[in-house]
């Protein structure tokens, strides 16, 4: 047969579809129909040598243009030290898939643990699960286990403030969960907290979900939600970003239950996209409702530290259609990767990146409003990201700084922009696009 590399013969390939009884492989796809279906010859190269294909996949990346970004929502543009690439690759750590034999998964399961002791004290909170995939993801399973810890409660109370695209993911998850999910709007930019206790008080909420900065990169302020949520027998779940947490206010001291977000914030390049990292940390009293796995540190029979699996919830092969989450993987290459960067860092490390981003964000900030061709959206305190709004075309502005290499931020609705600093942002390449944004 022509494919030399597929395992499979044609006499093989007749045997499995006559099993499952059709004729062809194309009939495994009847059900799409043929108005969309690739009609054409794919643009696949012939084989070639390895120095040719490095020199394909040189030349594809060539053509991603590599711009100053000043945009966030959720994605971050931070500084990666060197090193990181370095001691992810070394062999203690490699260990593939699930580290189920602790013997031999050591390496694995060492960072593990101090990902999740790093992780719940940064948020303030009791214990930190060994990560999820991405901070929408955390946050979507953060709504069923509320949903699982309060029996009978079927609603999950969401401010609009939370992050457009953590809001699309929740609902999906909450439609095959048969949970009802109901929208906070907010007032000014902030979460309508009368709107909230109003809603609380009406029963049948297992938790409320918030975003600490909020979407518009507001610092909100949660006092007394905490106690309104648990006098209701509900669960509070905040969502940050994790380097945010550095100097902010955390989790736990707001008195949130579960601590939710996404980890890329700490040292991981933006990626074109991905691979991101979800963290979950929540209260010990919530330990047997969380997803995915936990590691604990041990002695072996010999006296020596040693770490194992100490909690781990399986339960796609266990409880099945009972389970709370069918989570069995995490981005534990990730979570490496994040351990990795705070250890470097430390605390003062963090705090320095967080001081130098908040700084940067309010020079850019008052720069933009002193050309007058912007105006504030929202009169509160802002962390790192702020939205004003343009008094001309948001679109070709942005198309102005595309053309100068620059990502200028987020368009939103009704010539809205929203903008991102980060500690990597020189004043120059601010000056710059207060230059373009004052044209």
């Amino acid at each position: 047969m022509d494919y030399k590399y597929f395992p499979h013969t044609e006499k093989d390939i007749h045997e499995m579809l006559a099993t499952i009884g059709v004729e062809r492989l194309e009939d495994l796809y009847a059900d799409v129909p043929e108005s969309i279906r690739f009609q054409g010859e794919y643009d696949i190269p012939s084989e070639k040598s390895e120095l040719e294909l490095r020199q394909l996949f040189a030349e594809l990346g060539q053509q991603n243009r590599q711009l100053v970004c000043f945009a966030g929502a959720g994605v971050y543009d931070h500084y990666t030290p060197s090193v990181i690439p370095s001691i992810i690759a070394r062999s203690e750590y490699l260990t593939s898939y699930t580290p189920y034999q602790a013997e031999i998964s050591q390496g694995t399961l060492h960072y593990i643990f101090e990902y999740q002791s790093m992780m719940a004290e940064l948020t303030g909170m009791d214990v930190s699960n060994a990560s999820l995939y991405d901070g929408s993801t955390a946050t979507a399973e953060a709504a069923l286990m509320a949903v699982a810890a309060g029996k009978k409660a079927n609603r999950i109370l969401i401010s609009d403030t939370v992050d457009p695209k953590t809001i699309a993911v929740v609902n999906t998850y909450a439609h095959f969960q048969h949970i009802e999910i109901e929208l906070v709007h907010h007032k000014d930019g902030v979460t309508d907290m009368q709107s909230m206790r109003e809603k609380l008080a009406a029963g049948g909420v297992a938790g409320v979900i918030v975003q600490q900065p909020n979407y518009f990169g507001i610092i909100e302020d949660y006092t007394g939600l905490a106690d309104t949520c648990h006098d209701n027998k509900s669960l509070l779940i905040m969502n940050s970003v994790a380097a945010d947490l550095a100097v902010l206010k955390t989790p736990g001291e707001w008195g949130a239950d579960i601590a939710v977000g996404d980890g890329q914030s700490l040292g991981i390049p933006m990626q074109f996209g991905g691979p991101y990292i979800g963290y979950m940390c929540c209260k010990e009293k919530l330990i047997r409702k969380m997803p995915g796995r936990i590691v604990g540190m041990t002695k072996d029979n010999r006296g020596q530290r040693a770490f194992v699996l100490t909690l781990q919830a399986r339960e796609q092969h266990i409880r099945r259609q009972k389970a709370t989450s069918n989570i069995c993987s995490n981005q534990s290459l990730m979570a490496l990767f994040v351990t990795i960067y705070m250890a470097l860092m430390g605390k003062n490390g963090l705090k320095e990146v967080a001081l130098q981003s908040y700084n940067n964000a309010h020079y850019l900030h008052e720069k933009l409003l002193a050309t007058g061709r912007f105006m504030e959206v929202y009169r509160h305190p802002f962390f790192n990201e702020f939205c004003l709004k343009y008094d001309g075309d948001v679109s070709e502005l942005l198309k102005r700084c595309e053309e100068e290499g620059i990502f200028g931020g987020i368009a939103m609705e009704d010539n809205m922009l929203l903008i991102a600093v980060t500690e990597k942002r020189t004043k120059e390449e601010m000056d710059h696009l207060v230059k373009i944004a004052a044209l």
